[in-house]
C-alpha cells in the first residue's frame, strides 16, 4: 500500500518535532539528574550483573535437572 495515504506533511513534520523534542527532554532530564545517578546507583550495573547471571545460572540448572 502507498505510504503517502498515511504520512502527510503535516505528520512528518510533526513526527520531526515530537522526536526532537522528546529527545531533548530526555537528554536534559539525564544531565540535569547526573549527581543523583552517581550518589545514589553506584555500582549498579555490577549487581545487576552479578544478580541477573545467577538468576540465569538457577533457571539453566533448574532445566538441567528437571528436564524440559
Amino acid at each position: 500500500m502507498y505510504l503517502g495515504a498515511y504520512f502527510t506533511t503535516g505528520r512528518i513534520i510533526f513526527i520531526i518535532f515530537f522526536v526532537l523534542a522528546f529527545g531533548s527532554l530526555i537528554i536534559w532530564s539525564y544531565k540535569k539528574d547526573l549527581k543523583n545517578h552517581e550518589r545514589y546507583y553506584k555500582n549498579a550495573g555490577k549487581k545487576v550483573a552479578i544478580y541477573g547471571g545467577l538468576i540465569i545460572a538457577i533457571f539453566v540448572a533448574i532445566r538441567f535437572l528437571f528436564g524440559n
